[in-house]
């Protein structure tokens, strides 16, 4: 949004760098992401792991089904993450 020319420029703050604190906050989105991935891979253990319990022999290709999502969705979260790492830290501009 453009300053608008009625107001004055917001006056700078010392040690307050925007550069900085957009990388903060897009390296803490990315762990946020990860950490939906790990909840999400828990879920789906716990729920293979409780239809095993349960239904031994109904339930089983399910709740293999569920453990096998489960390990890929860690898989994938973990990857990302690594991913975007990466990608943060290619973007950040020398000190």
């Amino acid at each position: 949004m453009p300053a608008s020319p009625l107001l004055p420029p917001a006056p700078a703050r010392p040690g307050y760098d925007q550069q900085q604190l957009a990388a903060a906050r897009t390296r803490m989105a990315n762990e946020r992401t990860l950490l939906t991935y790990v909840r999400t891979s828990l879920a789906l253990l716990a729920f293979g792991l409780t239809l095993l319990q349960l239904h031994p022999g109904r339930g089983k290709a399910l709740s293999y089904g569920a453990l096998v999502a489960s390990g890929t969705m860690m898989l994938i979260g973990w990857q990302r993450f690594r991913y975007h790492r990466r990608q943060i830290a290619d973007c950040q501009l020398p000190a």
